[in-house]
């Protein structure tokens, strides 16, 4: 944490001496500072990490976009089509996230996918249940979503 907080100064610190204080400039003055960091903390013989939890961040949004265009895609030629390709289902998930914000950050990500939808967590927080569009196989459907958006997301709160 204490080198995120480096982090975000040498961005403040970049965006006061370049003069130009934007969204840009402050993106730029944070991946410059990681480059500092990066080549400047081995130097230092600690241990952080930092390095490795900003790589599983950036790991995590490639994954989400891609899988935000191909569900997107999906949809939208099956609006498209004259008869639609939908198996509309209800499934329950096993879950692997245990806390609030785990939960709610997985159901969120759930509903953000086109043709899904997180509709209630169990009383004992252990199964999400969601709404998918596309249901041909539900043990195929659990598994994409454990294995990839429930998964990459704990490695990147926990």
């Amino acid at each position: 944490m204490e080198l995120f907080i480096y982090n975000l100064l040498i961005s403040l610190l970049w965006t006061l001496l370049t003069g130009k204080v934007s969204v840009g400039n402050l993106g730029l003055g944070f991946a410059l500072g990681y480059i500092a960091l990066v080549l400047l903390y081995p130097a230092t013989g600690t241990k952080s990490s930092y390095f490795q939890k900003t790589m599983q961040f950036v790991r995590f949004i490639l994954f989400f976009t891609k899988e935000l265009v191909i569900s997107s895609y999906r949809v939208a030629i099956d609006v498209v089509k004259p008869l639609p390709l939908m198996r509309p289902g209800v499934i329950g998930i096993p879950l692997d996230a245990e806390t609030d914000l785990e939960i709610t950050m997985l159901a969120n990500i759930i509903s953000l996918t086109p043709g899904t939808l997180s509709l209630d967590v169990s009383k004992d927080r252990k199964t999400l249940y969601i709404h998918a569009m596309y249901v041909t196989n539900p043990d195929e459907l659990r598994r994409e979503i454990k294995d990839g958006l429930e998964r990459r997301l704990l490695e990147v709160l926990r």
